[in-house]
């Protein structure tokens, strides 16, 4: 065991020393011109203070929710160790966070002097960049996993009893400390983009039909450090919890296998897979290139086929060198073969790249689906938001059959633990997935900086079309997590069944989620109805957060003499000011609710079946909300960028349609949607680790 835990840590310091490694390559480039690096340094400045205002709040987020943990577990003490746990998740997601966004803004202006020259060079220094953010994520999560493994591994009392099923649960501190610095990261980095991007569109584009990232705006500076704390910081928090999660839902359920031999290697077989998965995301990278004759969508998509490539052939030899022959899950009288484990494993690389593709599908420029909404402007801003809502909805179906689809095979061969595995799968390279999914804001930045220094119209013609490609991939990169939030959920939710059992001295045969009963049904409808509920509380601070903005926007060109014809500069601070404070502000509601929710129906009925009735609601619609805001707003985003690529006429009746539908899409995929999957993940932990407490001082009502 332990040599697999070293072999972790090793292959997380690899990939650390080759984000350092990607560092040095792109800041060896030229920052160019000085107004570029005013421009620049003013992004950097503002991303850096919001992220350190957030991270003081969270602080003590953290440190309260870690004392409640501790009082919940003052009658088994050595489970009090979750909170240390707990704190060292929070601590790890809230770095990966900040080393990303590091990085996206000193990338920023090397793409964009770079685009001053060739596409390729472009292309180039933002995957450095965001290949420098995914190496942390899976570095720093991997490492902090296995550390605490080899920490409470050496304690003899935790090696009592049930010894490596204690430490697991622990562990899954670590797993609830990510999710809860993710969904504040993400909810607050959400807030604050959003509030930006919809002042800067809606008064800047459609009012004083200026270009977009124009310097005259006075929201344009607070909307590109929008795209470091919501896209970059917030989804790197994400991608963490989402692949830390997980590894250890599937560790847990790798704990409840029997009849084998060495029952560990079940359990660590997540994290063999997760370091094989660092060293095919490393070599991946190499095969991300531009050229002519391939598409950039194309070039950045070779790199995760090889990715996943190197995933099959390494698991293959893994699965088949390290793994019994046969093996059950405790509570099942099937018996599995090594054999099913391999074909989840490919389930879920298979049906990540599916998923990917639909995405890919529903959200990229020039296929039918942001070609139907652009059709829908000519008749306005009415058919456009009809036609993207129709589409939203409609681009549910196919991802749900493929999660539904990879449920089933891995299930049929190998179980609740294939199904984990599956999951695994799907996130297994996140390395290069997260390099993809980050580079796209980089660019964004990128085209920004072009436009407020004014460089050339063939520069910003190139950082649009890495922005265009990066708005797809931002969109997949949801979609990965979003369909492995669904899987994991449900390895959750069968660690969550397994804990209720033991909590009250049943087995687990007799934890039956019968719908007929009140308590079960009642869980369902308000589980079901959480998701909707959260999403509101997060576009009702979008709303009020750009209302703000539009309001000072419109005062600085109402006041400002002399600020549309370049002869003062707008008050870019008070921009910056207005979103950081609604972003902190309005961040609290939607994060606490992921986590009292659960816990106050689990005191309220002690039984734990309306807890369980709960999980299941809010799996099924979370998921399918998730889906639909992120591919809805990934339509209208992308409909708006193939207009203004085709259209000469900015003050049109058929842009200022693309741009309003633009905006309404912008908070359900950067904020409300991306944030449901945390939300899932997040109430089914609580839910896992206090259950003991709901049934020792819970209410009987049923």
């Amino acid at each position: 065991m332990n040599l697999i835990l070293w072999s972790s840590i090793f292959s997380g310091i690899l990939a650390l020393i080759f984000a350092v490694f990607k560092s040095f390559n792109v800041l060896k480039k030229s920052s160019g011109t000085h107004k570029m690096i005013e421009v620049s340094q003013a992004i950097q400045s503002g991303s850096m203070a919001f992220l350190k205002c957030e991270y003081k709040i969270l602080v003590y987020v953290v440190l309260i929710f870690a004392f409640f943990l501790m009082l919940f577990n003052l009658n088994h003490k050595i489970f009090m160790l979750q909170s240390v746990s707990f704190i060292v998740g929070a601590f790890l997601s809230g770095l990966s966070g900040f080393f990303g966004m590091k990085i996206a803004t000193l990338s920023n202006v090397r793409t964009a002097n770079a685009a001053r020259y060739s596409l390729k060079k472009a292309l180039d220094i933002s995957f450095d960049g965001g290949t420098v953010m995914g190496m942390s994520v899976v570095g720093l999560g991997i490492i902090g996993i296995s550390v605490l493994l080899l920490i409470y591994n050496s304690i003899t009392v935790l090696q009592a009893n049930n010894g490596m099923k204690n430490i697991l649960v622990i562990i899954s501190g670590f797993s609830m400390g990510a999710s809860t610095i993710a969904l504040f990261a993400r909810v607050g980095g959400g807030i604050y983009t959003k509030a930006a991007d919809i002042g800067a569109d809606l008064v800047g584009k459609i009012e004083a039909n200026i270009p977009e990232d124009d310097p005259r705006n006075p929201a344009v500076i607070a909307d590109n450090v929008g795209d470091n704390v919501g896209d970059v910081a917030g989804m790197g928090a994400d991608l963490f919890e989402s692949y830390v999660g997980v590894i250890i839902a599937s560790m847990i359920i790798g704990s409840t296998i029997i009849e084998v031999s060495n029952i560990n290697i079940f359990i660590f077989l997540p994290l063999i897979l997760a370091s094989l998965g660092i060293v095919s995301s490393i070599i991946g990278t190499f095969g991300v290139y531009c050229s002519k004759n391939v598409s950039l969508q194309n070039s950045l998509n070779i790199g995760g086929y090889i990715a996943n490539a190197m995933m099959v052939l390494g698991s293959y030899i893994i699965v088949f060198y390290m793994l019994p022959e046969l093996y059950s899950i405790s509570g099942s009288a099937i018996i599995y073969s090594k054999f099913g484990v391999f074909i989840s494993i490919i389930a879920g690389l298979l049906g990540g790249i599916i998923i990917g593709l639909l995405t890919q599908y529903y959200c990229s420029k020039g296929y039918y689906p942001v070609c139907e909404i652009i059709k829908s402007t000519d008749t306005g801003v009415a058919t456009s938001i009809i036609s993207g809502l129709s589409l939203g909805m409609q681009s549910t179906a196919l991802p749900i059959i493929v999660i539904v689809s990879i449920t089933i095979v891995a299930n049929y061969f190998a179980g609740l633990y294939g199904v984990a595995i599956a999951a695994l799968g799907i996130l297994s390279t996140t390395g290069i997935q997260l390099a993809v999914d980050a580079y796209g804001p980089i660019a964004d930045n990128a085209g920004g900086i072009v436009e407020m220094s004014g460089l050339s119209a063939e520069a910003r013609h190139r950082t649009d079309s890495l922005d265009a490609v990066g708005n797809t991939t931002a969109a997949i990169g949801k979609g990965f997590a979003i369909a492995s939030a669904a899987l994991t959920s449900f390895a959750l939710f069968h660690a969550y069944q397994i804990q209720l059992a033991e909590s009250s001295n049943t087995i687990i045969e007799h934890v039956i989620l019968d719908i007929s009963k009140p308590n079960v049904m009642c869980g369902v409808l308000l589980g079901a109805m959480l998701p909707f509920l959260f999403s509101s509380l997060a576009m009702q601070a979008v709303n009020k957060a750009a209302l703000e903005m539009i309001k000072e926007v419109r005062r600085q060109f109402r006041e400002i003499p002399g600020l549309k014809t370049f002869k003062s500069k707008p008050d870019y601070d008070r921009c910056i000011n207005i979103s950081t404070i609604a972003a902190l502000k309005e961040m609290i509601k939607p994060g606490l609710m992921a986590v009292l929710i659960p816990i106050i129906i689990g005191f309220f009925d002690a039984t734990g079946l309306m807890l369980g009735g709960l999980l299941i609601g809010a799996i099924a619609s979370g998921v399918l909300l998730a889906i639909f805001m992120s591919n809805a707003g990934g339509l209208w985003d992308n409909a708006k960028k193939q207009i203004e690529e085709n259209i000469e006429d900015k003050s049109s009746d058929r842009y200022i349609a693309a741009v309003v539908c633009d905006t309404v899409g912008d908070p359900f995929k950067d904020t409300a949607g991306p944030s449901l999957n945390i939300l899932i993940k997040l109430m089914t932990i609580v839910a896992l680790i206090i259950i003991p407490v709901f049934m020792r001082y819970g209410f009987h009502w049923f």
